[in-house]
């Protein structure tokens, strides 16, 4: 009996350890990455193709590292304290219900025989490797992560601010530096834990500063010992002007704001080293620092040089307008991860901003075209003109540059939060983050840290120690290996 090959080429039979064993469909779309594009184009795909799902002739399996999507513009006021954590983030079982999730990592791409690597969390209890994913069609959307440079002590002392666990591990950094500055005797020691530096002035890390400063000044009033004044806040930028999406004009409204609240703003300034907790700045300051805050861009995820797709000099993903991988057939992107050509730009070979304004709308469009490849229809063309940005610079406090229209203060502060709140996915978290905001309107800011959090076994550790002065003392160090 001659047993017949599918679509990928595959022959049915008893797959090898390390060949992917989830349910047996038809075509299979694989979608790599669980961020905007991920779970947008899931989300919108899972709707276009309801009847061939129910069928069992497609599948849509979405790879990701974490089993839910983040909300990144509201992680400052989740490291302030505004919003709950659990509520800036997208379960995406729930939502792509119609969707089969793997929790993996995708750490390289064939696409010649199309097959993409994976690494599960099984991967290493199983000791069989990496597991092997064949597909029909590739959505390649694995976002990016932050830039660093080689500044000596950044890997040491060094906070990112790009997931939900950087940011609530932030806040709980900054109140426990309050709490020391309070507890010290040593002048050193109280300067270095009060002085918070965030490097880059993007959204990021504007936004995080803005917020975190609002908190912490909020939060001195039940110190005894620590007065507003005592922070010291230093924002490092290595270009003449920060948040440049806004514009010139609201860029230099913003520098004003923040050197009002006491923020040093230093443009034209680079980080050169923060060893052994020194900040050193590159216009020969140096004090003591704490808090280092790294928010100086991003690069795209390392997987895009593990796959045989083109790429640019900057490392994107080389798109077409139908957001088609260039040169190739069946594979997809878009994002952060992705070059794509901005059609509504007179600028030749202008490509889109790697920002969530493009990525919710180029999945809708991408999830569109590979519906319409899977029944042999045209393609058409991703094109959005810029709208604009919004910028929060702490609570009440904000500039934009929407449409043409210039706003700042309160009025700028208030559209952005309605805007991203009309961007949050599912009216579940839109409705628990109005809840909360209304909240927080209503009773005092938490000041609470919950550092343990990070360290949960700590204290069981400790208290499982094994006994070192006698029966009574549980205390001290576990016993040297071979000894009793």
């Amino acid at each position: 009996m001659v047993t017949a090959a599918n679509s990928r080429g595959e022959t049915p039979g008893t797959p090898p350890k390390n060949r992917f064993t989830g349910p047996a469909r038809g075509r299979r779309v694989l979608v790599a990455g669980g961020g905007y594009v991920g779970m947008y184009t899931a989300l919108h795909l899972q709707k276009k193709l309801r009847s061939e799902l129910a069928r069992g002739e497609t599948e849509i399996l979405v790879v990701t590292q974490d089993p839910y999507m983040t909300y990144q513009p509201f992680l400052p006021e989740a490291a302030a304290g505004s919003i709950s954590p659990r509520h800036v983030v997208v379960p995406l079982r729930r939502v792509l219900n119609r969707c089969s999730i793997l929790i993996g990592e995708v750490t390289a791409v064939t696409h010649a025989k199309r097959t993409a690597t994976v690494d599960t969390l099984a991967s290493a209890e199983e000791g069989t490797g990496a597991v092997e994913i064949p597909y029909d069609h590739l959505v390649i959307a694995p976002g990016s992560i932050s830039r660093t440079l080689p500044v000596p002590g950044l890997a040491d002392y060094g906070i990112g601010f790009k997931t939900v666990e950087e940011a609530i591990g932030l806040r709980n950094h900054v109140i426990e530096q309050l709490d020391i500055a309070s507890s010290t005797r040593d002048p050193a020691i109280r300067s270095a834990a009060l002085t918070f530096v965030f490097v880059g002035g993007g959204y990021a890390g504007v936004e995080a500063l803005g917020e975190l400063e609002d908190m912490a000044r909020y939060a001195v009033r039940y110190y005894h010992n620590i007065k507003p004044d005592d922070l010291k806040w230093v924002l490092v930028e290595a270009s003449d002007r920060i948040l440049p999406e806004v514009g010139a004009e609201m860029g230099r409204y913003a520098v004003r704001e923040l050197r009002r609240r006491n923020i040093d703003v230093r443009l034209e300034t680079r980080l050169d080293s923060c060893r052994n907790r020194v900040a050193v700045l590159s216009d020969g300051s140096r004090f003591p620092a704490r808090t280092i805050v790294w928010t100086a861009g991003v690069k795209p995820a390392p997987v895009l040089a593990a796959t045989d797709l083109p790429t640019t000099d900057r490392g994107r993903l080389r798109c077409t307008a139908e957001l088609r991988i260039d040169g190739t057939e069946h594979a997809w992107s878009a994002g952060d991860a992705a070059a794509v050509p901005d059609v509504t730009s007179d600028e030749p070979g202008a490509v889109c901003a790697p920002n969530a304004q493009h990525a919710v709308r180029q999945a809708e469009v991408l999830a569109a075209n590979i519906a319409a490849a899977l029944h042999d229809r045209p393609l058409k063309e991703y094109a959005h003109k810029n709208a604009g940005s919004v910028a929060s610079l702490g609570l009440h406090k904000g500039v934009a540059h929407v449409y043409g229209r210039k706003l700042k203060g309160y009025p700028a502060w208030l559209m952005h939060r309605v805007y991203h709140l009309s961007r949050m996915p599912t009216f579940n978290r839109k409705a628990r983050i109005l809840a909360e905001w209304t909240l927080a309107g209503l009773f005092k800011r938490e000041i609470v840290s919950l550092g343990s959090l990070e360290h949960p076994r700590a204290e069981f550790e400790h208290a499982a120690r094994p006994p070192e002065n006698g029966p009574g003392d549980r205390g001290g160090a576990p016993p040297a290996p071979g000894k009793p």
